[in-house]
């Protein structure tokens, strides 16, 4: 008996040691990536950071969540994200609902009158105003915005009307952004946009976020997708292009190497890029946090597109 209770004892006290030295290294690995993240941190703060919010994180719950956590972290430390937001899957949903037939052209959707109604309601009305809950929750200070409001985006029918009720944008009007990044407030922003005559578009949210990133002169554009970046070979996931010139995304574009969907991603971070926004990113949204591990970390997760020179 007293073997046993002996051995319990020496058991316990494993236990309790193995337990304390687990915390010290979990305690050391916070610290480090701490230490690792306080130069960008610095580097960042101040700066302002265009993230195209899309894909995966808006449809999975856990996704959501470590997306706003990431971007009221950001605006914690002093970085300025501004966040720009379609809708695909709700505007799909609600369509079905209402019985209302969904099409595409090159990628595209084909957005008549009825259609525009829906697109309005979904991207103004539901995703964007969860999102700005989301954000608030955590503290963030979130201001939702369509491209309507302050007149903020001019839209102009894309290739002469040929996909309906679809635009482009034509101009950028960056005052009402200013105003509220000075006083520390998080712009949330569908791509919904009028013309000069009032009449109320969908735009590609992706042009938007390259489009706005530009006007603002941005320390960075960032795309969440679906996919791991720019790869080598489209079914090897491990060919990832961690960091690209635009010059050479402009070649993979022409080989064929860039295509689908992959494409008007990479041709935006290049006009970004070309209209003056520092870096681009094209990263991950499946991989939770995919946005500090980008930002806050050296090694990155996704394919940085860079112009200026730079490699």
């Amino acid at each position: 008996m007293d073997d046993t209770l002996e051995s319990n004892k020496e058991e316990v006290k494993a236990s309790k040691h193995e337990g304390k030295e687990k915390l010290n290294r979990d305690s050391s690995l916070r610290v480090s990536v701490l230490a690792e993240a306080l130069p960008y941190i610095q580097r960042f703060a101040g700066r302002r950071i265009v993230i195209k919010y899309g894909g995966a994180a808006m449809v999975n719950r856990e996704l959501q969540e470590a997306v706003f956590k990431d971007i009221a972290l950001l605006s914690s430390v002093g970085v300025q994200p501004i966040v720009i937001h379609g809708g695909g899957p709700e505007i799909n949903l609600w369509l079905k609902k209402l019985d209302i037939s969904a099409q595409f052209r090159d990628g595209l959707r084909v957005t008549d009158s009825q259609t525009m109604e829906v697109v309005e309601m979904v991207l103004d009305g539901r995703v964007n105003k969860q999102i700005v809950n989301g954000l608030n929750k955590l503290g963030a200070l979130a201001v939702g915005l369509s491209g309507t409001d302050g007149a903020l985006l001019n839209a102009r029918p894309l290739e002469g009307g040929s996909h309906g009720l679809v635009g482009e944008v034509s101009k950028v009007n960056t005052d009402l952004l200013h105003s509220l990044l000075a006083k520390g407030y998080v712009p949330v922003i569908s791509s919904v946009a009028a013309t000069t005559e009032g009449l109320t578009h969908n735009i590609n949210a992706d042009t938007v976020a390259g489009e706005i990133a530009a006007a603002l002169q941005a320390e960075k554009l960032i795309l969440l997708t679906d996919t791991p970046g720019i790869l080598k070979d489209k079914n090897n996931a491990s060919s990832l292009i961690k960091k690209i010139h635009l010059t050479k995304a402009r070649e993979l574009i022409r080989e064929g190497i860039v295509e689908g969907g992959m494409m008007p991603k990479t041709k935006c971070c290049i006009r970004a890029l070309a209209q003056g926004v520092s870096a681009t990113h094209i990263i991950d949204g499946r991989i939770p946090h995919a946005l500090l591990l980008e930002i806050f970390t050296d090694e990155g997760i996704g394919t940085m597109v860079v112009g200026r020179g730079e490699m």
